[in-house]
């Protein structure tokens, strides 16, 4: 089924500028698509928003050349349903960004989601009425939907940011974002083409557009440590093992550090001899794990992360031949791990080939973009195709592209000024019913976030299930508790290196952001029992507030008469 051409009968549903809903889902990518089956199972009226125009959040969008997931295929998937595991084949051991979107466009399909999801729509405020205890959720098309809970499922690497570059807009050639790739194929034949960034996107994206390309420049201004992917295509007897054993592997995925099953570490760097360090390293290498995995310390102490990487930059001079571009590709000025470990097909070998240049711009900046390519302080360089790898304003930046105005006018504009504030990374002081998928302070992206997604999403639904059962109007985070989590996700930080980084967890990446360390590094299982806990002990640092009966509106009607129905 072509998923844009469902949009025609949901963009504006029989011409309504406003609708009344129990909840309101903004996003409709993994963590919105499963938060609509949710709803329906504890009998919510519920609706999807989606500024795209077809399903899959973040795979929607970005579709670059070279796309692989740095989570393997039978983790990055739903567990919710056994059937849905069995019948779905997964073909390579990472999966490739059209597979991941195919699954997801299967599972909306398979789940009867469409139907409850408004594509090409984008949302660009919500209203807190607190006479109402309601939202009211503000489209770019001047309609408006009256909601009395809102899930922000609006990912944490769903709004790219470009650089503020003199000149862009006078280019002559086509200028590409990796984060908002065209769905048609781009043709790179016989073009000159340049690259800016090297993060994820700029590391796969470069093999392959250099296949094809009559040269590619790469402005690097710093290197990222990646390590080979090693992807291959499964075979029948792991699809049919791993199929065998899915609850077991889910259930050990819940309760791991990061939601996935690499081999834990076991003890220090420090405590294992040069020859025994060497052959660990190099095990992960050609499985393609990270190596940062390794060994206990690696993320603590300095001298212990050194080691690795100086394992991983030997290993990029063995395989660039040019000394100088080797010299420029292992200036990582960070500790290894602290940015994102980046999973790549190819990417130093590319390095070797006569059409491929590396542009140091911390050397010499870029100054200009003119009609035919990229001024640097040193030199210009000719390029018809000029891509932008440039990443996302992550984790925040899609929350604060909306104007959210929660109690007395408070703005989370405004709350976050100096850096985002949430409760356990699920809700926020001063936003009552508003809750935030992998919101900052969870594990979030330091995570397989289908793990950290289903987590979130079952928690939600069963505080609402909770709040129908107790006849409960609101819920809000305590500005206490609120603070408390803030302090120890900050603490848990300190601990480790990730804060000396000037990474896209810190917000460094944005000019102006605040730079703060916003993912909990604590890991899946603890947080989960964390989360668990404040279950157990009463919902500890929410508050919550009756219904009025004297007031019942058409969703707290709706709830009432589900809640009777499930009780026959």
């Amino acid at each position: 089924m072509d998923m844009a051409s469902s949009t025609a009968t949901r963009d504006a549903p029989d011409g309504d500028s406003a609708l009344v809903k129990d909840l309101v889902i903004v996003g409709a990518g993994p963590a919105g698509l499963y938060q609509l089956y949710k709803a329906r199972e504890i009998g919510l009226d519920a609706v999807v928003v989606e500024r795209g125009g077809g399903v899959g959040g973040t795979w929607y969008w970005n579709r670059y050349p070279g796309l692989v997931v740095d989570a393997p295929s039978f983790d990055y998937s739903y567990s919710f349903s056994p059937e849905l595991e069995q019948e779905w084949e997964w073909s390579t051991w990472y999966p490739s960004q059209p597979e991941v979107l195919s699954y997801l466009e299967h599972v909306a399909e398979r789940f009867d989601l469409l139907k409850d999801i408004r594509l090409n729509t984008a949302v660009v405020g919500a209203q807190w009425q607190a006479d109402e205890g309601r939202w009211v959720v503000e489209l770019a098309d001047g309609g408006t939907i009256s909601t009395r809970f809102c899930v922000m499922a609006t990912g944490c690497l769903s709004e790219p940011r470009a650089p503020e570059i003199d000149g862009v807009d006078t280019f002559a050639g086509r200028v590409l974002h990796t984060g908002t790739w065209p769905h048609e194929a781009v043709d790179f034949v016989g073009k000159r083409v340049g690259i800016v960034g090297t993060g994820s996107s700029g590391v796969q994206t470069l093999p392959v557009v250099a296949q094809t390309a009559a040269s590619v420049t790469l402005f690097q201004r710093t290197p990222g440590f990646s390590v080979p992917a090693r992807n291959r295509p499964l075979t029948e007897e792991e699809t049919a093992e791993v199929k065998a054993t899915y609850r077991a592997r889910r259930e050990q995925t819940r309760h791991s550090p990061g939601g996935l099953l690499f081999p834990p570490a076991e003890k220090s760097v420090f405590e294992a001899t040069p020859e025994e360090r060497q052959a660990r390293f190099e095990r992960y290498w050609e499985l393609g794990w990270p190596v940062t995995l390794t060994y206990t310390d690696v993320s603590t102490d300095k001298a212990a992360n050194d080691i690795v990487a100086d394992f991983v930059r030997s290993k990029i001079r063995e395989i660039v031949q040019d000394p100088e571009r080797a010299d420029l590709l292992t200036r990582q000025d960070y500790p290894i791990g602290t940015k994102r470990i980046i999973l790549d097909t190819n990417y130093y070998d590319t390095f070797n080939r006569d059409n491929v240049d590396l542009v140091d711009v911390r050397t010499t900046p870029i100054v200009s973009i003119d009609r035919d390519g990229v001024n640097t302080t040193d030199a210009h360089y000719d390029v018809d195709i000029l891509i932008f790898a440039t990443g996302f304003d992550a984790i925040t930046g899609a929350l604060l592209a909306m104007d959210i105005v929660g109690e007395q006018g408070v703005r989370l504009r405004d709350e976050w000024a100096a850096g985002p504030r949430t409760y356990l990374g699920l809700s926020v002081a001063h936003f009552p019913n508003l809750f935030l998928a992998t919101g900052p302070g969870s594990p979030s992206v330091i995570s397989n976030v289908f793990v950290s997604i289903e987590q979130h999403i079952e928690w939600f639904s069963d505080l609402f299930a909770h709040m129908r059962d107790h006849n409960l109007a609101t819920v809000v985070a305590t500005v206490d508790a609120q603070d408390d989590w803030v302090s120890t996700v900050n603490a848990v930080a300190a601990r480790t290196l990730y804060p000396t980084a000037a990474s896209w967890y810190m917000g460094a990446n944005v000019p102006g952001k605040p730079r703060v360390f916003m993912p909990f590094l604590g890991g899946v299982g603890n947080y989960r029992k964390i989360c668990d806990e404040v279950v157990t002990d009463g919902y500890r640092g929410f508050v919550f507030e009756p219904l009025d009966a004297q007031v019942p509106d058409e969703a707290t009607a709706r709830v009432a008469d589900a809640t009777t129905a499930a009780a026959r």
